[in-house]
């Protein structure tokens, strides 16, 4: 994993890179029974190195604990490992900006060597970005969000689980926060039920 890491950071697979403070790899266990995959890093983790430790990762944290998942044997990517924002002036806000089919093609040899490298027993994609990486074409967040899907990988048959992203969660009004930010956890559990 070292080495996938250590490589990673002289990628130019795509534009990213250049803007981007540095590459965001993953964290966690790398022999992790449990895979959460998520965008693309945002602002804070682009600045630090180290995947989901802003306001969503927070909130992730928060789930995964509350649906009985231990985060210390859990590992954590993206299936973009760069930060894609908008900036109106330097010393500005960098706003996120979703990551193109492009970048997901460019990162998908990192994400496909590191999740060989794991080989986790569950694969949740937290968001569309995710789910495009690792998910069947027709699959939608919207109508299959929280059902396990077996898939053929080259480490054999493997379950998945797609959900929304935990910023998606942090995006709606705050009479819905609640009600969502429940789903997300419900979601987990269906995937913490999965590993046995």
């Amino acid at each position: 994993m070292e080495q996938l890491r250590a490589a990673a950071a002289a990628c130019r697979g795509c534009e990213l890179w250049e803007p981007a403070t540095q590459v965001v790899f993953s964290a966690g266990a790398v022999d992790g029974r449990l895979a959460l995959v998520g965008e693309q890093p945002g602002d804070q983790e682009d600045r630090r190195g180290v995947p989901f430790v802003g306001p969503a990762g927070r909130l992730l944290q928060r789930a995964v604990a509350e649906a009985g998942i231990d985060l210390a044997t859990t590992y954590v990517t993206n299936a973009v490992k760069h930060f894609r924002f908008s900036q109106e002036a330097p010393g500005r806000r960098r706003i996120h900006a979703s990551p193109d089919v492009a970048h997901v093609a460019a990162c998908r040899p990192w994400l496909a060597a590191e999740l060989a490298q794991v080989d986790p027993d569950v694969v949740v994609c937290l968001g569309a970005t995710a789910a495009k990486a690792l998910l069947p074409k027709d699959f939608r967040v919207t109508k299959h969000r929280g059902q396990l899907i077996r898939r053929v990988t080259s480490r054999g048959e493997k379950t998945f689980l797609g959900t929304i992203h935990p910023s998606a969660v942090l995006r709606v009004p705050e009479a819905e926060r609640e009600r969502a930010y429940a789903a997300l956890v419900a979601d987990l559990r269906v995937a913490a039920g999965a590993l046995g």
